[in-house]
């Protein structure tokens, strides 16, 4: 048996890769009030019963027992997080746990006007909203509905209370929003935010619909240089885009590319589904039903053991260019 001595802390998790593991990225619904064309189908209803949810108290549980091993940033996603009630009451139970360091949130911004305040006050530091179109016909074209004042004047709550950095995710699709990111860029510095350029994923009908629009980002790079100074840059956060500064402004520009050059040699985390599903890769099927663990009344002890065999299964690489077609499962069933 295997003592540990120093302060009586447990080992960090660690995947059969040597990668710490020390990030949860945790959906509290996989519901959501847009259908983004790469994300969900228009008209899509076949979402996940409310009782099959993770309670508040399953959630604080499990997250409760990552952070005991290791586990020191959460990130509350969806589906809309922002959809599930009473979201800043759960905020502030997971920013109470002693060992969590970051609290933050993935949102469409839709509702963030009305709940930004709640959700600083709760702990939520920092935050980042999908923003694919500065074009209101285009917005709505490409979320099924979604009006973009009412993300704008999320973002504007956002900067009012004080979440900090505020980043933009802009998934960059050819022939449908590729000719906007320099109004991104511009946008971006303007309002002192973070833009983060995302390659379209094939996960699900939606996301490999979306691929037929796929522009790698090294290309997005190039024209981004032939207008701008672009500087190397850094910035923390865990995440895996890979920085550039704008030379004489404070924008930082993230590059996150999946599929044209992949980062799994430093991936750092796992995602919690809604339903307690937790999925160790993105684009692969490994994956660990912890609800019926925890309403079969599984101990914490128990329940750490589980979670350190989960992060032992964690694949070393997605497959997206091998087998594009591989996952069937929507984003929002992924947890962002």
């Amino acid at each position: 048996m295997t003592l540990y001595i120093v302060m009586g802390m447990e080992p960090n998790l660690t995947d059969p890769f040597n990668r710490a593991i020390e990030y949860v990225r945790l959906s509290v619904t996989d519901r959501c009030d847009l259908r983004c064309t790469y994300c969900l189908p228009e008209g899509y209803r076949d979402f996940g019963e409310p009782e099959h949810w993770l309670t508040f108290d399953e959630i604080e549980r499990v997250i409760r027992a990552f952070t005991e091993l290791g586990v020191r940033r959460v990130r509350l996603t969806g589906g809309e997080p922002l959809t599930r009630r009473h979201l800043p009451e759960l905020a502030a139970r997971l920013n109470a746990l002693p060992r969590l360091e970051d609290l933050s949130l993935s949102t469409n911004a839709v509702r963030l006007k009305k709940y930004a305040g709640a959700l600083r006050q709760a702990g939520v530091r920092r935050v980042n909203v999908s923003l694919d179109s500065l074009q209101p016909e285009r917005f709505e074209a490409i979320t099924g509905g979604g009006k973009l004042d009412k993300v704008l004047a999320g973002l504007a709550a956002a900067k009012q209370c004080g979440l900090q950095p505020v980043k933009i995710n802009m998934v960059v699709m050819k022939d449908v929003n590729d000719d906007e990111i320099e109004d991104m860029v511009r946008f971006c510095i303007g309002q002192d935010f973070t833009l983060r350029l995302i390659e379209t994923m094939p996960v699900g009908d939606t996301g490999r619909s979306a691929s037929d629009h796929y522009l790698g980002l090294e290309e997005a790079r190039r024209r981004l240089a032939e207008k701008f100074e672009l500087l190397p840059a850094v910035m923390p956060g865990g995440g895996p885009a890979r920085y550039v500064r704008v030379a004489g402004t404070g924008l930082r520009i993230g590059f996150i590319t999946p599929i044209s050059q992949h980062f799994c040699e430093t991936c750092n985390r796992v995602r919690l589904a809604a339903d307690g599903t937790l999925y160790l890769c993105l684009g692969q099927d490994d994956k660990v039903e912890l609800r019926p663990l925890l309403r079969q009344g599984i101990g914490d002890h128990e329940l750490k053991l589980a979670l350190r065999a989960a992060i032992a299964r964690k694949p070393e690489r997605h497959e997206f260019r091998e087998q594009p077609r591989k996952i069937v499962r929507f984003m929002s069933q992924t947890g962002g």
